[in-house]
Parts: C-alpha cells; sequence; structure tokens
C-alpha cells in the first residue's frame, strides 16, 4: 500500500479519537482556566502532553505552585504507562525503522493511538500513526484551548458545572475495568479512601496535593503488584 493510502488511512481511524479527544479536553480546559491558564498556554501544554490524566496532574501542579522536579516527577509517574506501550508497539514496527521515526512515533502514544496501532498488521508503517497524529494531536489541544475560553466567556455557574465533567471522565475510565475485576475495584476503593484520609490527617494535609498523588500512586501501585501480581494467562 502506498504511504499516501496509510497516511489517509490513519486519517479516518483518528477521527473518532480526535473528536473524543476535544471533548475531553473541552473539559480539562474549564480545569485548566480555573488554575489561572490561559488559551495559548492550555494549547502549548497539550500539544506537549497529550494525556488527560497527565495534564490534570500538571494542572494540579500548577495550581499547587510546586517546584518544576516535583511537578516532572509527577507527570512521569501519571504517565509512566506509556513507556510499557511504546516497549510493546516497538515490537510491531520494521527493524530497519529510523530512529527519528520511532522518536515521532513515541511521542504520542496515548491509550487509543495505541489500541489502534496494535492491531495494524506487521510491520507498522509510521505513516499510518502520522496520519492519525495530524487530527488527534490538534483534537487535543484546540479543546483544551476552547475549554479555556469558553471558561471566561461562560456565567460562573456553568463554569462551575463544567468543572466537574473531567471528574465524570476519570469515573467513565475506571468503573468498567473494576466490574470486571474485583483485584481493580479494591484498588479503587483503597485509592478513594487513602486519598480522603490523607487529606484529613493533618501531617498528611499540609504536603502538597501533587506530591500526594505521587505517593499514593507508587505505594497503591506496588502494592497491588506485590499482593496480586498478575498471573500469565492473564496477560496475555
Amino acid at each position: 500500500m502506498k504511504s499516501s493510502k496509510i497516511f489517509l488511512k490513519g486519517m479516518r481511524d483518528g477521527l473518532p479519537i480526535a473528536l473524543g479527544y476535544f471533548a475531553v479536553a473541552f473539559s480539562l480546559g474549564i480545569t485548566a482556566r480555573n488554575a489561572g491558564i490561559n488559551a495559548l498556554q492550555g494549547f502549548i501544554m497539550s500539544m506537549l502532553n497529550n494525556a488527560s490524566a497527565g495534564e490534570y496532574a500538571a494542572i494540579a501542579a500548577i495550581r499547587g505552585n510546586v517546584p518544576y522536579l516535583e511537578m516532572a516527577v509527577l507527570i512521569f509517574i501519571t504517565n509512566a504507562r506509556y513507556i510499557l506501550m511504546s516497549c510493546a508497539l516497538s515490537q510491531k514496527l520494521s527493524a530497519d525503522l529510523p530512529w527519528y521515526h520511532r522518536l515521532l512515533i513515541g511521542f504520542d502514544i496515548t491509550d487509543e493511538q495505541f489500541g489502534i496501532a496494535i492491531n495494524h498488521p506487521f510491520p507498522l508503517p509510521p505513516q499510518y500513526l502520522y496520519g492519525s497524529y495530524i487530527l488527534t494531536i490538534p483534537g487535543w489541544a484546540g479543546g483544551t484551548a476552547i475549554g479555556i475560553i469558553a471558561g471566561n466567556l461562560l456565567p460562573p455557574i456553568v463554569v462551575t458545572a463544567l468543572s466537574a465533567a473531567i471528574y465524570g471522565m476519570f469515573i467513565a475510565v475506571i468503573v468498567p475495568p473494576a466490574r470486571k475485576s474485583r483485584t481493580i475495584m479494591v484498588i479503587v476503593i483503597v485509592s478513594f479512601a487513602a486519598s480522603g484520609l490523607f487529606s484529613l490527617i493533618p501531617a498528611a494535609a499540609s504536603i502538597s496535593e501533587s506530591l500526594r498523588i505521587i505517593i499514593l500512586t507508587v505505594v497503591i501501585s506496588a502494592a497491588a503488584a506485590i499482593i496480586r501480581p498478575l498471573k500469565e494467562e492473564e496477560s496475555v
């Protein structure tokens, strides 16, 4: 198949993802606006960090005025799963694919991009993902910027209502796997309980929000991996 046709196929498969990204990023833009981020800053942030959880963590860090190093560690931990996705996806690439193509592909490996790419026949041509990226990246960044602009124009009561939409998105992400796996359900419940407990204990409440996220993420995920490791047959 010609590179142009592969590119167009990537655009076609990426269009539904881009539309979904726009809707989620719009809600994220409302949250960013409440943290004092303007539309240009939000657009650039989303262009460089195409990840809902990672970007929400970054906004929380900005709102909390945390040090740059703490923010970098927080975003790294939040987005760590993409390292595993990139390693898995590298097995779909041709062995002689130049390094710069690998860097460009790795720039925007998200859950959805990984989903369509991993199902593509071997070898995975870079043009396929580039075609998807040309829609999904602007969809995400544009949604954030427009959300910020809308937050500045809409009445405060509407902005407050829209601010809750991002939490609805996260609930929609965790509920389906939690219903299928008792282990995941327990982890979710423990995470909610631990987060609430941290905000009530005076010594823990004095810790910045971003540092609490780092601590809880590392401790709970490590404990879950030790107590209930994934069996080999489950990982297939």
